[in-house]
């Protein structure tokens, strides 16, 4: 009996032992494990369009959409907005005709008197609220230094320091000082000032919130400049650099005061009605040449040779410019 118990526990350790052996030559247990976790992804908002939606129109997939339980989403077009500087000029400056030349005795001039005394009331209070913000501003030093910031920002446009231009122009005058100059050379220069300059009109107001205030102040300068435009090719298009002007501009500087780290930067320009129109542009044209045939080449036909009075705009068709 105890013979017989003793092979049976021996049976049964050996069997125990054959177990533990084919786990561990099992080949599954020698892959490497894998667990999966689910992971929920972005809920839609629309079911995707089926094989044949193609030959519906967008008007049938949201009826049919309506009609299944399914809410299309409306697209919503925000327009981004900027709050280091405003997007207009707050109460633009009308400068008086003939640039306050008119005696104040006449009619016309007593109306520019009053119109310039109701202007002033305004800049003064807005003075007020610009001066909690920035202490040490004053009209008659900030003519000086708006006058230097309109010089560097020029100065600036020409040898096209994008990075410098920024930090004296405003994201709203930007693009409008840049736009069409891609292909173009310009030569600025600052001869001289004619008349000091003055701050005519100051303006403040908020925006998004009441505590969000911006100021602006409007600068009339009498300078004299030089400025010359060449296209791709080289060849002039508007002014030259040895012909200085005369100009008279009522320039436009902006603050956002409310930031610590704000600075007075160029914002816009006021371009009266009564002033003169600007030259016109000199392009540069292609002449349409010769028509010729499969067999010929160009270097074969003869071509007359244009002289420069016969070279003129007016030969060529719109759709043939090339600036």
């Amino acid at each position: 009996m105890a013979a017989s118990m003793q092979l049976n526990m021996v049976k049964a350790a050996l069997r125990v032992s054959l177990q533990g052996v084919e786990c561990l030559l099992n080949p599954a247990r020698l892959a490497a494990s894998s667990l999966m976790i689910p992971v929920r992804t972005k809920k839609r908002h629309c079911i995707p369009p089926t094989a044949n939606s193609k030959y519906l129109t967008p008007e049938e997939y949201k009826r049919r959409a309506r009609a299944a339980g399914i809410v299309v989403p409306h697209e919503r077009l925000v327009r981004p907005i900027n709050i280091s500087c405003t997007s207009g000029i707050l109460d633009p400056y009308v400068p008086p005709e003939g640039d306050a030349r008119i005696s104040s005795l006449s009619k016309e001039g007593l109306k520019q008197r009053v119109e310039q005394l109701k202007q002033s009331v305004a800049s003064q209070l807005a003075i007020r609220k610009i001066k909690d913000h920035v202490p040490d501003f004053s009209t008659k030093i900030f003519a000086e230094t708006a006058q230097e910031i309109f010089i560097d920002a020029h100065n600036n446009l020409t040898n096209f320091n994008r990075h410098k231009l920024h930090a004296l122009v405003t994201e709203r005058c930007f693009p409008e000082m840049v736009r069409g100059n891609r292909f173009k050379t310009i030569r600025w220069s600052f001869v001289e000032s004619l008349e000091a300059p003055r701050v005519v009109q100051v303006r403040s107001t908020d925006m998004v919130s009441k505590s969000n205030l911006y100021g602006q102040v409007t600068v009339r300068m009498h300078t004299r400049q030089t400025l010359a435009i060449y296209d791709r090719f080289g060849r002039l298009m508007y002014g030259g650099e040895e012909i200085p002007k005369d100009c008279l501009e009522y320039v436009i500087l902006e603050r956002h005061l409310v930031n610590p780290y704000g600075a007075w930067r160029l914002h816009g320009k006021i371009v009266p009605s009564w002033a003169p129109p600007k030259d016109s542009i000199t392009k540069t044209v292609m002449i349409p040449g010769p028509s010729l045939d499969l067999s010929q080449e160009y270097e074969e036909v003869s071509i007359p040779e244009a002289t420069p009075a016969q070279a003129t705009p007016a030969q060529a068709t719109p759709a043939q410019q090339i600036v």
